[in-house]
Order: C-alpha cells, then sequence, then structure tokens
C-alpha cells in the first residue's frame, strides 16, 4: 500500500515565525518546504511585469489562468525547497520588493487565483512530505492533515520584528484585510495547536512544534 506523504501545515498571521519555523522544522525531519506567500507573490510579480492591473480581479485571474508555471523542488542552505517557476524562471529577488509585497493583497483576494492556488499546492505532494507555511493551509488546502499549527504573536511583538527587518508595514490592516477575505480567510484551523511566540525564540518554538509532531505520528 502506498504511505500518502505527510503534510505538517503552518498558518498563522504576519510576523509570527510561520517561515522561520517551517524551515527548521522542515530541516530537522527531513521534509520538503512550500512557502505558499511566495506563489501568490510571483503572480503579483508576474502582474506587474505584464502590466495587469491588480485591482482587476477578471483581469488578474485570467493572467493567473493564462501563465505558464512548473512546480520544481531544488536544494538550498541544505533544505529542499518547492520553487513555482514561470516560464522556466524564479523570481527570488524580485518577488520580495515592496512593489511586489503591495501588490500581493489584491492578487491574493481573487477567488479564481485561490483556486488556482489551492490545486497547485496541493500538487506539491509530489515531491513527498511537506512542512507548508501561509494563511490557509490547514483550512483550506490540506484541511484532512492531521497537523496543524497556528502560529501567533502580539501586535506589538510582530511590528518590532518587522521593524528588526527594516519593513514598515500595517501589520494590523493586513491582519484585518486576511481575516475578512470573502475566500479562505486567515482564521484558526479545526483541531490546530496554536502557539503564541511573543516571548518566545524560534529555537524554543521550533522545538515546541517537532514535540507536538512527534506526538501526533502514529505508534508503529
Amino acid at each position: 500500500m502506498k504511505k500518502y506523504p505527510i503534510v505538517i501545515a503552518i498558518d498563522g498571521t504576519s510576523a509570527s515565525g510561520k517561515s522561520t519555523n517551517a524551515k527548521l522544522v522542515a530541516k530537522a525531519l527531513g521534509y520538503v518546504y512550500v512557502d505558499t506567500g511566495a506563489m501568490y507573490r510571483t503572480l503579483a510579480w508576474h502582474c506587474l511585469k505584464k502590466n495587469v492591473d491588480v485591482h482587476d480581479a477578471k483581469l488578474v485571474a485570467n493572467a493567473c489562468r493564462r501563465w505558464k508555471t512548473d512546480l520544481c523542488c531544488v536544494e538550498k542552505d541544505g533544505l529542499r525547497v518547492v520553487q513555482l517557476l514561470v516560464d522556466g524562471y524564479f523570481p527570488e529577488k524580485e518577488i520580495r520588493t515592496p512593489e511586489t509585497a503591495a501588490a500581493v493583497a489584491h492578487v491574493a483576494a481573487v477567488p479564481k487565483v485561490r483556486e488556482w492556488m489551492k490545486k497547485t499546492q496541493r500538487d506539491c505532494i509530489q515531491f513527498g512530505d511537506l512542512v507548508m507555511e501561509g494563511r490557509d493551509i490547514g483550512t483550506n488546502v490540506f484541511p484532512e492533515t492531521d497537523y496543524k499549527f497556528y502560529l501567533d504573536a502580539t501586535l506589538a511583538e510582530r511590528s518590532a520584528r518587522r521593524a528588526a527587518d527594516g519593513v514598515n508595514e500595517n501589520l494590523a490592516a493586513r491582519d484585518q484585510r486576511d481575516s475578512q477575505r470573502a475566500v479562505a480567510p486567515l482564521m484558526i484551523a479545526l483541531g490546530a495547536k496554536v502557539i503564541n511566540n511573543s516571548a518566545m525564540t524560534s529555537e524554543q518554538t521550533s522545538k515546541l512544534l517537532l514535540e507536538e509532531i512527534y506526538n501526533r505520528f502514529p505508534a508503529k
């Protein structure tokens, strides 16, 4: 009987440590790391590059339907990482610009885009066991997984983390926008373990995540 890949879903608010801890957990387990936010950023970058008005849902949905993409798994810093290629290219630096960041929210709110992303993100299991981080993994992309986590921290702490990275972002507004989105809003998945890491280091948070994951593994 073929073993179905394990998917560890790590959702949470902005600057709650999702990326850092998802990478630490993936590396510790030898799983493949998937940053779903990077996929939305890639579409936002593609729309900007093609002069698609990101405020026009129909135009964005059409761009998403027509772009030529492929999933690949690469080795990076001792970690296997899934990348979404556009015409064979991964815009690693381009998706981290302020312009792309400003466009992401508009692109991510389009229902057809989220539908496309869900299918594409589910296709990532072709690469094996996953640690997937985002905002709707446990609620929408892989609601059937037994490994659901939701990371959070106080607004003050998360804002301080962003500032330390040199990023000035209104996290309260983003939280509200993400949680009130009509399709796949940010929310705590049923059965998810909630971890508030306001006073915790990344090492402490990832250790707690791994302990919970090991406890949920089926007995052999």
